[in-house]
């Protein structure tokens, strides 16, 4: 399965090669197998965002009443 983000592809790679430089809230990547680890870590990082948004945000890109045009 391939990273979706230089940061999470960054974050495999660390856990695979060098756990112990790993920031405490992302042990749980310490849970995946080797072949997982890597195979997140391999993604080339031609094309990929720096981070991914997470999904539920606060303001939508949508807006239910634009006042401008009124």
């Amino acid at each position: 399965m391939p990273a979706r983000s230089k940061a999470q592809q960054e974050a495999m790679a660390i856990a695979e090669h060098d756990p112990s430089k790993l920031y405490a809230r992302n042990s749980g990547l310490l849970k995946m197998s080797q072949q997982q680890l890597h195979d997140f870590a391999a993604t080339k990082e031609k094309g990929l965002p720096k981070r991914v948004k997470k999904p539920g945000r606060k303001y939508p890109d949508v807006h239910m009443y634009d006042w401008r045009n009124h």
